[in-house]
């Protein structure tokens, strides 16, 4: 075989090697080509799933409307009735007539307080299924913390495979305010609550039974603190921890470690992005099999509290 052969051969190899690194890339494209449709397709659907929830709240905001406003007038009402009784000349009668009307009135108190805890839970809903054209505005982030993460937990409670968690409030009650799109900033601590109630549930689901009762208590973590201009948020929880190889990678867009349609990978990359809008830093620090800390980082209103 003369030199010019062995150079056509070779070359012809490199081709055949190009020729498949180029196959194989082209392939990849355009798996992620149809994955990408795959997940704008479902954005559409969890998009319409919002618009549906927000109709559905506002239907259940008008009853709870009615609930409260005549518990409010039939409580104005007790009262009214009982400065009526002093009027009359006391009786065993009047006596227990008063009592039943205390009795109703405490009822009516009950009524009135979880009506207004589920109107709260509806705003909250409301708020959450908004898209993101909000204004920003100084906002208290304890408060808002404490309403997003209770309807995240209420949100899980109510889901096909809920689990018990404690709560742990490490709350600074003198950090100043922030300013945010409150409707979008909701969306965020949902989230990162999904997640870490996600994590919490692998971990027990691979625990044993024995192993369950005995070590293994689901727990979430919510912080806050001023550090000099920045307000620092943390929600830590006590799950299934993140893979060192994935952690640096769990805040690219579509990137999930969930299985086949459980995630869509958008979740924590929309989170950051949130964020970033927000002039704020989001950060992540796990240890697997132990415990992930999401830490915020936003920029404090001066001498606002």
């Amino acid at each position: 075989m003369d030199k010019v052969q062995e150079d056509w051969i070779e070359k012809n190899k490199e081709l055949e090697r190009l020729l498949g690194v180029r196959t194989m890339e082209l392939e990849k494209s355009l798996k992620d080509y149809q994955e990408l449709q795959e997940q704008l397709l479902l954005q559409e659907k969890l998009a319409s799933l919002g618009q549906l929830s927000a109709g559905i709240a506002h239907e259940i905001k008008n009853p709870i409307n009615f609930i409260n406003n005549f518990s409010e007038l039939s409580i104005e009402y007790v009262e009214e009735i009982k400065e009526e009784l002093k009027k009359l000349s006391e009786t065993e009668a009047k006596e227990e007539i008063g009592d039943l009307l205390q009795d109703i009135k405490a009822n009516l108190e009950k009524i009135l307080l979880h009506g207004k805890r589920a109107d709260g839970i509806v705003k909250s809903m409301l708020m959450h299924s908004r898209g993101g054209q909000g204004e920003f505005v100084p906002t208290n982030l304890n408060t808002l913390l404490q309403e997003f993460v209770n309807l995240a937990f209420h949100g899980m409670r109510a889901g096909k495979t809920p689990i018990n968690v404690s709560f742990e409030w490490n709350l600074d009650t003198e950090i100043g305010q922030v300013s945010i799109i409150a409707e979008d900033f909701s969306r965020v601590i949902v989230n990162l609550c999904n997640n870490a109630f996600d994590a919490m549930r692998s971990k027990s689901n691979t625990l044993g039974e024995a192993e369950q009762k005995s070590d293994y208590q689901p727990k979430l973590s919510i912080r806050t603190k001023q550090t000099g201009t920045k307000i620092i948020a943390e929600i830590e929880d006590n799950g299934a921890g993140i893979p060192e190889p994935i952690l640096n990678r769990i805040l690219e867009p579509f990137f999930t470690t969930k299985k086949g349609k459980e995630g869509t990978g958008l979740g924590l990359s929309i989170t950051h992005d949130i964020v970033k809008a927000h002039k704020g830093t989001l950060s992540i620090s796990s240890k697997e099999g132990e415990f992930t800390r999401f830490e915020i980082s936003l920029p404090s209103i001066p001498s606002i509290k």
